[in-house]
């Protein structure tokens, strides 16, 4: 299976203005934003859907909320 946009910008094959970075997110500039100042936070595990998610990625989706 190929890599998401966001997994190669998450393992940096992809350039970002990244703003934060831990365990469990990334969080970089959107290179076209709609805003003064707008960020993408994403999870570095990929969750393709919530009906999906995995115990482990409630941590991360709890964070979110």
């Amino acid at each position: 299976m190929s890599k998401t946009l966001f997994e190669k910008i998450i393992d940096r094959e992809i350039p970002a203005s990244i703003v934060y970075e831990d365990e469990l997110v990334f969080a970089f500039r959107d290179i076209n934003p709609k805003a003064p100042v707008h960020v993408l936070i994403v999870p570095k595990r990929p969750i393709p859907r919530l009906a999906e998610a995995h115990p482990e990625d409630h941590q991360v989706l709890d964070t979110c909320s």
